[in-house]
């Protein structure tokens, strides 16, 4: 398939290494139409970052107006969302398919607006210190009307500008000054 947008839309801040690596959404979307990645370095350890990755259970971190309905995404750690099972919900419209604590999480949304979508996030060291954010989306668009023009024209640059949002935010409140309870 033709991609409607640039590489950069595709691909932001991932490697060709990082792309060739295989994720745990790979087996939940075998073929899927388009493939995702985004990426960011943090500046806290990767235990850290992924305690903070368990705060999407109760909030997007991208851009709150928009996806939170207004309320912004906590500040602070919330007691216990380190505590994973697979079924919980993810950002109001994903559920939790797998995880791998310290190190991924998955997430699954089936709906009539986007379609099917898969999204691992995954949390590694860096060298140097600090760690490396990389998550992967693979994505079969809605093909029924009237979701599926849209879907198709605006999913992957709109999926760009809320979770280099989302990494962002994520990477910031990690490095922050390590707050009691925060695993790091």
């Amino acid at each position: 398939m033709r991609r409607p947008w640039p590489d950069a839309v595709w691909t932001w801040g991932s490697t060709a290494a990082e792309r060739a690596e295989p994720f745990p959404c790979d087996a939940l979307l075998p073929g899927a139409e388009w493939e995702l990645y985004r990426a960011v370095d943090a500046q806290a350890p990767p235990e850290r970052v992924f305690r903070w990755l368990c705060q999407l259970r109760v909030a997007p971190y991208s851009y709150d107006l928009v996806d939170n309905r207004g309320r912004r995404s906590p500040r602070t750690l919330t007691p216990g969302l380190d505590r994973l099972a697979v079924g919980q919900r993810i950002m109001s419209m994903f559920r939790l398919a797998a995880f791998e604590p310290g190190r991924s999480l998955t997430a699954v949304s089936r709906g009539r607006l986007f379609g099917e979508v898969a999204v691992s996030y995954t949390v590694r060291p860096r060298r140097g210190g600090g760690s490396r954010l990389v998550a992967k989306l693979l994505v079969n668009p809605s093909r029924g009307w009237p979701w599926s023009l849209p879907a198709r024209l605006l999913l992957a640059p709109g999926d760009l500008v809320m979770m280099r949002r989302q990494l962002l935010n994520i990477a910031a409140l990690a490095a922050r000054e390590t707050v009691p309870g925060a695993g790091g």
